[in-house]
């Protein structure tokens, strides 16, 4: 495994940040915030730029790279973007549509929907969590009932990120209840279809900016051409697929970090105190080194886990403990950053009381720090 990167992922890196300075208007990012309000318009600029089809093979309208490289980019795009709930959207399209669509997916489906996911011309959503099967993923009420041409689904899904725009959703449900997880199965769902209402959900504490939604289906038809594997091997296809999304959905959150990290060195330089920049002081200066570490630590496990998939390996332990690592750093980061710029850092107008709002979400999406500790000790052996 190589510590350095080469010309062209440094390349791809300067022109990711670039990007976003010059093309993503963040100028109203704290009043979309403040009122939950998705842009569109940063959206589709992501599109255009490529960023939602790094890992996507050309031949599906993508770029076609390895997993490292696209690491790279996307934490690019935390460093140079603010706005962490774009970021999450577009990691989650990325990770937790994409990547199965192109996996498990018949050639049909992947040549369907890929192009337009990527080219921004849909977007799609990711549900799976229900009322009462949130970390215990697969006790299903949402049912898939075999008809004439496919399914007829009924139940509902609750924290579903994206589902208010979306125009596909991965969706998860059991053609049987009785067998657990055994009956779990995917489809790909017309978000537009008769029978699916979507409740705009907007109250969050943090990742505002990313639509959240809960989702009802009545009697809502899929035909048998969209469902995503075979029957009953949705268990399966959620498993494999969550390496990725834990490997992966923090990236553009560690570039979050390294700007938490410059913004952070940046203000106790400037900032003066008793005659002298507030980063003279070694209680100051402590955390600074603290936030230092933990932005390494959280690239050598991403990295690590980017390298495991892009050699074929078994890394499930592996994103286990990437998810559970980088979600923690994140908050504790975000909470040194506000004690360095003290007041200013409590003030909304700054942005760095919202990174430590958008961090937390972290430690509860994608499966709960508890849940990673959990899978970590049964992997172990224990």
């Amino acid at each position: 495994m190589e510590f350095g990167f080469t010309t062209q992922q440094q390349r791809i890196w300067e022109q990711t940040i670039a990007f976003a300075h010059r093309e993503l208007d963040l100028n109203d990012l704290v009043e979309r915030d403040r009122n939950g309000t998705f842009s569109e318009a940063n959206w589709q600029a992501c599109a255009q730029q490529g960023l939602l089809g790094l890992a996507i093979p050309e031949e599906y309208g993508g770029a076609g790279l390895d997993f490292v490289t696209t690491i790279h980019a996307l934490e690019a795009l935390g460093y140079g973007c603010q706005d962490n709930g774009l970021t999450l959207a577009i990691n989650g399209q990325s990770w937790s549509i994409q990547i199965p669509i192109l996996r498990f997916g018949s050639e049909a489906q992947k040549r369907a929907f890929l192009p337009d996911l990527v080219a921004g011309r849909i977007k799609a959503a990711h549900a799976m969590t229900e009322t009462d099967a949130g970390s215990d993923a697969f006790r299903l009420q949402t049912t898939a009932t075999r008809t004439t041409g496919g399914y007829l689904l009924n139940g509902h899904k609750i924290h579903v990120g994206m589902g208010p725009v979306a125009d596909i959703i991965v969706l998860f449900a059991t053609v049987n209840p009785a067998i657990g997880r055994w009956g779990v199965t995917a489809f790909i769902v017309d978000a537009r279809a008769s029978g699916v209402t979507v409740t705009t959900r907007g109250d969050k504490l943090g990742l505002r900016t990313e639509p959240h939604g809960f989702m009802t289906f009545e009697n809502v038809f899929v035909p048998e051409a969209n469902r995503l594997g075979n029957e009953g091997s949705g268990a399966a296809l959620f498993g494999a697929s969550m390496n990725y999304e834990r490997s992966f959905i923090f990236s553009s959150h560690v570039g979050s970090m390294a700007r938490q990290l410059d913004q952070s060195i940046a203000f106790a330089n400037t900032r003066k105190q008793g005659g002298q920049s507030i980063g003279k002081y070694q209680s100051v200066a402590n955390r600074i080194a603290d936030m230092k570490m933990r932005l390494e630590i959280a690239r050598m496990f991403l990295y690590r886990a980017a390298w495991h998939a892009d050699q074929g390996q078994d890394w499930t332990l592996q994103a286990a403990m990437t998810k559970l690592a980088v979600s923690e750093l994140f908050v504790e980061n975000s909470m040194d950053a506000i004690r360095v710029h003290g007041g200013r850092g409590y003030l909304g107008e700054f942005g760095v009381e919202r990174d430590m709002r958008d961090a937390v979400g972290g430690v509860l999406y994608a499966g709960t720090s508890d849940i990673q500790r959990n899978l970590i000790a049964g992997l172990l052996g224990l």
